[in-house]
């Protein structure tokens, strides 16, 4: 069914997520991104990509406690979830299959 498989930015923006743990929220999977793989991302694409994600139940989100440091604001972090676990295995499945049919050519 259309919309149940992760596209590309999505699928780097959930690993990024995963990577991160407790950490990860918007600025740091931005920055994550542009430092493990040199892609930049606005921070409106980075949070699009996390509610689409949300909405697939790859990730869950809860609201940190507000930091004077960012001005009384609170932080949206996010977890991933056993569906997003698996949404990423099958990926790497798949990617792994397709390498394969090249890997084998001469």
């Amino acid at each position: 069914m259309k919309g149940e498989r992760l596209g590309e930015f999505e699928e780097i923006v959930l690993l990024a997520a995963y990577g991160l743990g407790r950490d990860a929220y918007g600025v740091t999977i931005q920055q994550r991104l542009e430092k493990s793989i040199g892609r930049g991302a606005t921070i409106g694409a980075v949070y699009a990509a996390l509610d689409r994600l949300e909405r697939k139940r790859h990730l869950k989100s809860r609201v940190g406690g507000a930091t004077h440091e960012r001005g009384g604001r609170r932080k949206r972090f996010f977890k991933i979830t056993h569906a997003g676990v698996q949404a990423l295995e099958t990926m790497r499945a798949d990617r792994e299959e397709m390498w394969s049919l090249v890997e084998d050519k001469p």
